[in-house]
């Protein structure tokens, strides 16, 4: 018996796009590997804002796309797709060189949620725009926005691009075993969530299963007490996040896939991994402060007579 696989949504038509999406998320992990912090500081503003203003662009060229669907005998489409790539070349340079004057070498605040959340915001949208894309590329007749957005928000293009996305980012963080656990859960979670509308049991059945296994490595952690106080938030957003995203998965089983519980379910995996991208960045930004505070400790720890003997021994 063969495992049912859900549907890529793709056709020769929509070669060409594919190509641009899978562009799209290689460059967004690339820009991310690049201003992610690496000396044990907070990432400069302008690295930040290189990597809105690349985000942004290619949210910008999916709309132009978008439109090319909407309007494909146009000629005004193709020239909102060519005043995007326009838009990608040369406004994040731009926006870059401006930024060198105007902030120079001033850091994110690393206890701050602005720029993190401005970052899991941005990603997470370009990601839903490439979800509907497709939704509406492959659909043979005229689709409306709610249905546009409730097959994009259940797409392998959304799901699978994010978990592209955040994996590297899981990788790249300093983060607790927690804060570890919680986190590949989510990206499992995205992996597997396009079966859920195809195979509404299946995918429902599944995420149960991760999103337990997710509760069982916590309670575990809490009763070995290797959990610190500061994670209690942490603890507690992902117990919220878990379960609202298995009951509205096995929401979409109990009632055979219906387009309500179908966005309830996309929506919910958007909500959750906006969280848990600004979640990751914020975490890369506040490890450079640990790190700073931790060196101090270091040397205050230093053993005092190493020092006092030379002035007068022991």
């Amino acid at each position: 018996m063969s495992l049912p696989v859900p549907a890529l949504e793709l056709n020769a038509d929509l070669a060409p796009f594919a190509a641009v999406a899978v562009s799209m998320v290689a460059i967004t992990v690339f820009v991310f590997g690049v201003v992610r912090p690496k000396d044990g500081r907070p990432a400069l503003v302008t690295q930040m804002l290189l990597a809105l203003a690349v985000v942004g662009g290619g949210s910008v060229l999916l709309l132009a796309l978008l439109f090319v669907f909407l309007d494909p005998n146009g000629t005004t489409a193709w020239t909102w797709v060519l005043l995007a790539f326009n838009f990608m070349m040369m406004v994040p340079v731009g926006l870059w060189f401006v930024g060198q004057i105007v902030f120079q070498d001033r850091r994110v605040p690393d206890a701050g949620w602005l720029w993190p959340a401005a970052i899991g915001v941005a990603v997470t949208g370009s990601e839903v725009l490439m979800g509907v894309l497709f939704a509406v590329g492959q659909a043979s007749g005229a689709i409306g926005s709610d249905g546009a957005f409730t097959l994009g928000l259940s797409s392998v293009w959304f799901f699978w691009s994010m978990a592209a996305v955040m994996a590297p980012l899981v990788v790249w963080t300093p983060l607790s075993s927690a804060g570890r656990a919680g986190s590949w859960a989510l990206v499992l979670a995205a992996a597997i969530a396009p079966w859920v509308r195809p195979f509404p049991l299946l995918g429902g059945a599944a995420m149960a299963v991760v999103m337990g296994a997710a509760f069982l490595a916590v309670l575990r952690l809490l009763l070995r007490g290797g959990v610190a106080s500061s994670e209690a938030v942490l603890l507690v957003a992902l117990s919220a996040a878990f379960l609202a995203m298995s009951s509205t998965g096995l929401s979409v089983a109990a009632t055979g896939a219906s387009a309500a519980s179908v966005l309830a379910f996309g929506a919910t995996m958007a909500l959750v991994m906006v969280t848990e991208v600004s979640y990751l960045v914020r975490r890369s930004c506040a490890s450079g402060s640990e790190l700073r505070a931790a060196r101090p400790s270091a040397a205050m720890a230093e053993p005092t007579g190493a020092r006092a003997g030379p002035l007068g021994g022991p």
